[in-house]
């Protein structure tokens, strides 16, 4: 994984209760949720968003998740998500980092790799040339 690019982009959010388990700590499933939040942030910075893909009869799919927590988020913590591109031309894969605001550590990091669809749904071995351009 490559550290965050000086083309990042920040969302800063808040912990709600619905995300928390009993002892109040983040379930970690709902890192993922961040992730997508932080991951539209990066592609519309691009003026890019994946139902535009729709539009043109092709598609995208989630082909691979990594996260690493590190540090535990809390209700009413803040925090932000922070979601670079580390490859476009292969596969769009997006790193991203969860950064604890109120405790000032990070509390997770970790990339989604998507890969493209034709307009019949086949997996294409590498990004199309008008969406990498796009995401430049």
């Amino acid at each position: 994984m490559r550290r965050p690019s000086k083309d990042s982009v920040d969302v800063d959010l808040e912990v709600h209760f619905y995300d928390v388990d009993s002892l109040h700590i983040v379930w970690h499933g709902n890192y993922y949720k961040y992730a997508e939040i932080g991951r539209t942030a990066l592609l519309r910075s691009r003026g890019f968003d994946l139902v535009d893909l729709g539009r043109g009869g092709r598609g995208t799919v989630v082909i691979e998740t990594r996260c690493r927590h590190t540090f535990p988020l809390r209700y009413g913590e803040k925090f932000r998500v922070r979601s670079w591109f580390e490859d476009i031309e292969h596969r769009i894969c997006i790193g991203f980092e969860v950064v604890n605001l109120t405790q000032q550590k990070r509390s997770a990091l970790g990339h989604t790799i998507l890969a493209c669809l034709d307009s019949q749904g086949q997996l294409l071995l590498a990004t199309p040339d008008d969406i990498v351009e796009r995401l430049r």
